[in-house]
């Protein structure tokens, strides 16, 4: 591990900690229909058929990357304006400016870092409302079940072929990427940084501090990537889980 890799990797881990503590509570009321434990199914499944269908298909991943161009953006300035504690409608406009920034500076240090920024952001929004629809306990699970199946697929070596596909996938030429965290010399998926909002998002709910959890999930995440001195990939959605473990069982 250089020094550029535990840079980018430090800010990362920090991050995907930070979306911890950012998720507020509560649903809008016209979403309670559409409330349902089966939504808590989208963590495990999610990762399963992303891999699966670009080891069939390798042109989902092209579909992929348009997808979270055109939904990251919105889902951020919702986290900006609603969804994350202290947001204020005004701050959505941070979204438009992160966006504005990763378009003129494609592929550049301050382009990749704010299209990560929107990408983890858009995060915080599906993990408050997630956890504003899901019964609590069928989320957790659907946390643990993540992390399970994210942690087979990587030491099976199942995931790093569709993964490259998908990370390497663009939109169009001069637009970013949405559909990871990419600071050149390390890298986040889209449901490493999801499993961290949606964990948020049920302490939130719970009435919970989200501080000391985030500040867990950081600690454990800086022990788990000392794999990374024998692999090159690891599911970063693990310590995310062992944390809502830690948290339970304290509780």
């Amino acid at each position: 591990m250089d020094e550029a890799f535990l840079a980018a990797d430090a800010a990362l881990i920090s991050g995907q900690a930070a979306l911890v503590a950012l998720p507020g509570r509560g649903l809008p009321p016209w979403l309670d229909r559409l409330a349902g434990r089966g939504w808590a199914l989208l963590l495990p499944v999610s990762v399963a058929v992303v891999v699966a269908a670009i080891e069939l298909v390798p042109a989902v991943a092209d579909g992929l990357a348009w997808f979270a161009l055109v939904l990251v953006p919105p889902g951020a300035a919702l986290a900006l304006g609603w969804a994350m504690r202290g947001a204020r409608p005004a701050y959505a406009a941070g979204a438009v400016v992160l966006f504005a920034v990763a378009i003129a500076d494609t592929g550049g240090a301050a382009g990749d870092a704010a299209a990560a920024a929107l990408t983890a952001l858009s995060a915080v929004t599906l993990g408050r409302l997630l956890a504003g629809g899901v019964p609590a306990p069928w989320l957790k699970a659907g946390i643990v079940a993540m992390a399970v199946v994210d942690s087979i697929l990587v030491f099976g070596n199942e995931l790093q072929g569709p993964n490259a596909v998908l990370n390497a996938a663009v939109p169009a030429p001069g637009l970013p990427q949405l559909q990871y965290l990419d600071l050149h010399y390390a890298s986040l998926g889209y449901g490493d940084v999801l499993v961290a909002g949606v964990l948020g998002g049920v302490l939130a709910i719970e009435r919970r501090p989200q501080a000391p959890g985030a500040a867990l999930v950081l600690a454990l995440s800086i022990l788990w990537d000392l794999l990374f001195l024998h692999f090159r990939t690891v599911p970063a959605t693990v310590p995310v889980a062992v944390a809502l473990i830690l948290l339970e069982l304290r509780r």
